[in-house]
């Protein structure tokens, strides 16, 4: 039976966030930092052992964090975390014999345990694994004032962690590695040759840089949040001849299309229209009028990112959302996958936030004459109390 052993570094001072107090160190929502991410792999059943590593400097702020679960003694870390990690490979290699380690850093708290199976999961056909996150953002690079150019976001991904790798592999990539400053374990394999899977990770999987983060990590764990509000969205679209219709993102296969003004995506238009009405904030044609025609075939994802930047803008938080289609045809359910990863990404909330589902109205009405398709839309949302 192979084994997994998850390296928490948790070293750094976190001189970005400011103050006296390491990052790891500070509450979120009544408990530490480090013990939340230690206590996620220490709960989970593909993890077999769990090490930290840390400044020495800080043994009476981890001890007060974690010294009453039972943990190993904690590991002397480094300079860098490059330096970190390799010294707490090294105390791992003297220690036993591990088949896998995962490597996590200690400012991500929020790492769910779906995620952690994931990244295992991976290494039973991969050399390396790590969690990662598609950018859905348009990127610019600039010169400090001004944009220089787009960059193509297409196949780019934000690294996460855990990044988890067969132990001996990354130990000697590590070692070989020693004083490259690399900034994360993933291109320490590259350097070594070793291929590194990519494994969607959880968007609440977010890193503790700076004091307005510890807000926003408060606010995915529902802390204050208990002013519940729930907005409902209906939308419907006459279908034409076509050969693909967009629905919730994604574009089905079709002898029909969709007519209307954007892409005439029926399930985001519901989907938006319920996130407003859970603000109280009007519905998508007051934002959108169909008359301006700078709207004429627009992406539905830049109404859905408005409608998500209104949350963010009133310090809110999608819980989820349930998305339900009406129609004869297309079906829906080869699809469904596609879609709900496609609203997650959008809403970037978790897959299981978002459900997608369809029916038919037994062929009766437009939907049923295969007129037109309706979708209808219910969005949880939580505000601060």
């Amino acid at each position: 039976m192979t084994t997994c052993t998850a390296l928490i570094v948790a070293a750094g001072s976190g001189s970005r966030f400011g103050g006296s107090l390491p990052k790891q160190y500070h509450e979120l929502a009544g408990e530490p930092i480090l013990r939340r991410s230690v206590l996620a792999f220490l709960n989970h059943p593909h993890i077999d052992g769990v090490r930290v590593v840390i400044n020495f400097d800080h043994r009476a702020l981890y001890d007060e964090a974690v010294g009453d679960i039972g943990l190993p003694e904690p590991i002397a870390g480094g300079d860098s975390r490059q330096e970190s990690v390799l010294l707490g490979l090294e105390a791992l290699a003297g220690h036993g014999s591990h088949d896998f380690v995962m490597i996590h850093d200690a400012a991500r708290p929020l790492i769910d345990a779906a995620t952690i199976t994931d990244v295992r999961r991976a290494l039973d056909s991969a050399k390396g694994a790590i969690a990662a996150k598609p950018l859905v953002d348009t990127l610019k690079r600039g010169n400090g004032t001004e944009i220089v150019m787009t960059i193509d976001r297409a196949h780019l991904w934000q690294a996460h962690t855990p990044q988890a790798f067969h132990f001996n592999d990354i130990l000697v990539a590590h070692r070989e590695a020693a004083g490259a400053q690399l900034t994360d374990d993933a291109a320490v394999a590259e350097t070594s040759g070793i291929k590194v899977t990519l494994v969607p990770s959880n968007p609440d999987n977010m890193k503790i840089t700076n004091p307005d983060d510890l807000d926003r990590a408060a606010r995915l764990l529902g802390h204050n949040y208990g002013d519940i509000r729930t907005g409902m969205g209906f939308d419907v679209h006459r279908l034409i001849p076509g050969d693909a219709i967009m629905l919730c993102g994604v574009s089905v296969p079709h002898a029909l299309k969709a007519e209307g003004h954007s892409d005439a995506d029926v399930g985001l238009h519901a989907l938006v229209d319920a996130i407003l009405g859970a603000m109280s904030a009007g519905d998508i044609g007051a934002h959108f009028p169909p008359s301006d025609q700078q709207w004429k075939g627009k992406d539905s994802a830049h109404f859905v990112r408005h409608a998500v930047g209104m949350v963010s803008e009133r310090g809110g938080l999608i819980a989820n959302v349930d998305i339900t289609m009406m129609c004869e045809a297309p079906r829906i359910g080869p699809h469904r996958e596609a879609m709900i990863k496609r609203v997650a990404e959008l809403l970037e909330i978790s897959p299981s936030r978002v459900s997608i589902k369809a029916t038919t109205t037994e062929r009766l009405g437009f939907t049923g004459r295969g007129e037109g398709i309706a979708a209808q839309a219910v969005a949880t949302v939580r505000f601060p109390g």
